[in-house]
């Protein structure tokens, strides 16, 4: 009885959220504030899905802003896609954005995505998620932090 004693008094230690510091995206607005994500690594090194790991973690929980990690692109409302596109991941990429129902983004993470980084130029290297498929947002840094990827996703669900 002592613990649960000491539960109630204590209360809540948890720190509330901090404000949105960005605008929400015009075209985030048909998502209704909370979505589903689906992760894409189109030939990265995993230095971002590492990230993006931290990110949905404990720590930082990207889910208290509504975003929730899904397994199949048929339920995702984002794809987070990682990594320059390679030749063998351009088809498959298309093909899982084009599985997501509508409305639908596509955030690019990290500088690979964004302009294919340090694989600029290789022979496997297609090129960036733009030129595969319609981009929506960036989120920069080689790996992005975890905190820049939770921006990115609480402009995505407008929390």
């Amino acid at each position: 009885m002592g613990l649960l004693r000491k539960i109630r008094d204590t209360g809540r230690v948890a720190e509330p959220a901090p404000p949105p510091s960005v605008e929400p995206l015009p075209m985030a607005r048909g998502l209704g504030g909370s979505v589903q994500v689906r992760c894409v690594d189109a030939g990265s090194c995993n230095g971002c899905e590492i990230e993006i790991a931290a990110a949905f973690g404990p720590v930082y929980d990207a889910e208290r802003y509504g975003a929730r990690l899904v397994a199949s692109p048929r339920h995702a409302d984002v794809a987070l896609v990682t990594g320059p596109v390679t030749r063998n991941m351009a088809e498959p990429l298309r093909r899982t954005v084009a599985a997501m129902p509508e409305p639908r983004l596509v955030v690019a993470v990290g500088d690979c995505a964004v302009n294919c980084g340090e694989f600029a130029g290789g022979y496997g290297v297609e090129g960036a998620v733009a030129d595969v498929v319609p981009v929506d947002l960036q989120v920069p840094g080689c790996p992005p932090t975890p905190d820049d990827i939770v921006a990115a996703l609480r402009r995505v669900t407008g929390r």
